[in-house]
């Protein structure tokens, strides 16, 4: 049987998304020891999760055998009251991906255009696909974000506009300025979707919440970076209640299950956690910067928990630093070959990437 033949024709031609390899996998393939192998690649929290999601989700387990509450009530009523909107300003996904689904499934038909940068997250252009719609890749200015070109970009076609601010992979942000005149200029047939994953370690975020309340705007956000929860995928969007509502009806029952559900409302008051994250994050990438300043590397200052690097060959020295046991992410798949990006992690697992980053460079 060719199920090819079977498929849907625009599903063979949706690339499939490739994400940070797993310490197992390069384990097997490298021959090597995996608790001797550090992953640096997917932005993950190296202090792991928050100490409260973990109690709570332990005994979240106890009631596993039952389904979870299908609306997450006392998560989105925490959310809400965290952020000062209404619950019926919160829908719920796992990881803030879903929702990106959730999106295209309302909003997205056959033949219609989303815009997004051209550096930006590739699950943009992916989803696009998907629906078998166009995906209108604008060049980023530097290393950011373009807003006056993205605009420019719109059609009448256009339903979403895709703006990840910080922005991964580049780890930059665009300005409070620049994003304000950006929403106020959007055209009213088109939704801008302002993706923020990393969005807890700026000290100065900018005023998306009311700009959601206000517009057509929607606000992502997840639990995986700051708070550790990446392996049981929450997350969360905020819009007003209209679009709250259209989103809901594509949504599958239990789509987040009980124990991310627990962990990610404890989360929410683990302010210890939050800071102590924040303030390894900044360690870390200072002492990435002073060093990749020493081996005259060029860089991109970064708003999140990980940094861009240009490196020469970013193919050549990922599958080095593979071989001496360190994961990180190689960028070819953004348009940036000589590129890779690593997370910020423990100063131990900082140094010994820095260590074998030198090696990589001397094997070149």
């Amino acid at each position: 049987m060719n199920f090819k033949s079977l498929a849907n024709k625009y599903v063979c031609d949706v690339p499939v998304y490739e994400p940070g390899r797993p310490i197992e996998e390069v384990a097997r393939e490298m021959g090597l020891d995996a608790r001797t192998i550090i992953k640096l690649a997917s932005n993950e929290n190296p202090l792991g999760p928050s100490p409260k999601a973990l109690i709570a989700m332990r005994k979240a387990l106890a009631t596993a055998h039952l389904y979870p509450d299908g609306g997450g009530f006392y998560l989105r009523q925490g959310i809400a009251k965290k952020l000062g909107v209404k619950i019926d300003n919160i829908v719920l996904g796992t990881g803030s991906n879903e929702i990106i689904e959730f999106l295209f499934h309302v909003f997205v038909s056959p033949g219609d255009e989303v815009v997004a940068g051209d550096r930006a997250f590739v699950i943009y252009s992916i989803m696009a696909k998907m629906f078998q719609g166009r995906c209108v890749e604008v060049p980023f200015k530097g290393h950011t974000h373009d807003l006056k070109a993205m605009l420019a970009a719109i059609t009448p076609r256009t339903k979403l506009v895709f703006v990840a601010n910080p922005n991964n992979p580049t780890g930059t942000r665009v300005t409070d300025a620049e994003l304000d005149d950006f929403v106020k200029r959007l055209p009213p047939h088109v939704i801008a979707v302002l993706d923020e994953a990393y969005i807890e370690f700026l000290d100065d975020p900018p005023p998306s919440i009311k700009y959601a309340l206000e517009r057509n705007v929607i606000v992502l956000r997840t639990f995986s970076k700051i708070v550790g929860l990446a392996g049981v995928r929450i997350g969360y969007g905020v819009a007003q209640k209209e679009c709250i509502d259209l989103l809901a009806r594509v949504r599958q029952p239990f789509n987040t299950n009980a124990i991310a559900q627990a962990g990610a409302l404890a989360a929410l008051g683990d302010a210890a956690h939050i800071r102590k994250t924040k303030a390894l994050t900044r360690r870390g990438l200072a002492y990435l910067y002073r060093e990749f300043t020493k081996l005259g590397l060029e860089f991109v200052p970064s708003g999140a928990n990980f940094v861009l690097v240009n490196v020469g060959d970013g193919d050549e020295v990922f599958r080095a630093l593979q071989r001496g046991g360190v994961i990180v992410r190689p960028m070819r798949g953004y348009k940036m070959p000589a590129w890779i990006r690593v997370t910020v992690g423990t100063m131990e697992e900082n140094r010994r990437f820095i260590a074998a980053l030198k090696l990589a460079l001397l094997g070149k």
